[in-house]
Formats: C-alpha cells, sequence, structure tokens
C-alpha cells in the first residue's frame, strides 16, 4: 500500500460526516451521502490509503435499532461511496460504561487492529467533539468537519477544522 504523509488510514464518523445525520437511522434508502463525499473516499483510496467507518450506534441499545438495521445502512454507505476497509460499532449506550463508545479510543484502537495499521498513522475524521476526542485518545490525528450540529466549544477544542469533508481528506493528503 502506497501512503501519503505519514497517513496510511483515514477513519470516518458515519453520521454526520460520511452520511446526512438521520437520528437513528435503520433504513437504507434514508441514506444521503454529505457533498463531496465519494470523490473524498475515492481520492485516499487512489493512494493506497485504507477507509474505515467508526460509528456509535446507541440506538442498538435503546432497542430502537438492530444490529442487522445497522449493518444494512453500512451496506447502502457503500453502495454509494464504495468499499470501506473496515467497519467499528459501538451498540452501547452513554451509560453503558464501554470502552468503544466515542469519546473513548476503543473503536479507533479495533480499526487500527483490523487494519494492521498504527494509531498514529491513522487521521480520523468526524463532525462532533467526541470524534475529535476518541482519535485524539487513541494517538490519532483528528480533523473537525463542523456541521450546524456542532457545538462551538467543540470547533474551539479541535486541533484542526475543515469546512467540509473534501477540504478535510485534501488536508490529509498534503
Amino acid at each position: 500500500m502506497t501512503a501519503s504523509h505519514g497517513c496510511d488510514a483515514v477513519l470516518f464518523d458515519r453520521d454526520g460526516t460520511l452520511i446526512v445525520d438521520v437520528p437513528y437511522n435503520g433504513d437504507p434508502r434514508r441514506v444521503l451521502p454529505v457533498p463531496g463525499a465519494r470523490r473524498a473516499l475515492d481520492l485516499l483510496r487512489d493512494r493506497g490509503i485504507a477507509i474505515g467507518g467508526v460509528t456509535n450506534q446507541s440506538g442498538v441499545a435503546r432497542g430502537v435499532l438492530t444490529t442487522e438495521d445497522v449493518r444494512a445502512v453500512n451496506q447502502r454507505v457503500e453502495q454509494l461511496l464504495g468499499p470501506l476497509d473496515t467497519w467499528q460499532v459501538c451498540p452501547h449506550g452513554a451509560h453503558d460504561g464501554c470502552r468503544c463508545r466515542k469519546p473513548e479510543p476503543g473503536l479507533v484502537l479495533a480499526a487500527s487492529s483490523s487494519l494492521g495499521v498504527p494509531t498514529r498513522r491513522m487521521t480520523l475524521i468526524g463532525d462532533i467533539g467526541s470524534d475529535v476526542s476518541a482519535g485524539l485518545a487513541a494517538n490519532a490525528r483528528a480533523i473537525l468537519v463542523p456541521t450546524p450540529k456542532t457545538r462551538r466549544e467543540e470547533v474551539d477544542a479541535a486541533p484542526e477544522v475543515s469546512p467540509d469533508l473534501l477540504a478535510a481528506v485534501e488536508k490529509v493528503l498534503r
């Protein structure tokens, strides 16, 4: 695999980063990529950089979604945006005390293990502070791509901020 400037893998939060956030979405027909998502992922693929999805899905713990719903939505993401090399999903609720739910580093560490890429050679791109925190806690680079739901303090605290997904990927490739 050819990689760019110390980055061998880019992990993406799913809802709000790769696709438009539809709360607790278990319906693949409601999946809509954010603008520039396919181009951003193709740029990484063209450089031989691995791509992963890391997503909190507390709707499973709440009984609103099944793991099959989550899998179906992830498959639809891949139909629209192309294949991802790994998916890491936290099905737990905010108070379950797991190590995988972002802002904990577990999803990033699992992706690192799955891809065989050290976390220091990974970047996590997400739309909220817990995405950034999970990346940093795992010793990965983290880039925030704010949406209207991103809180001002999350933007202020992020070490790197990009205006959109394509700009974030271009920053990784520089």
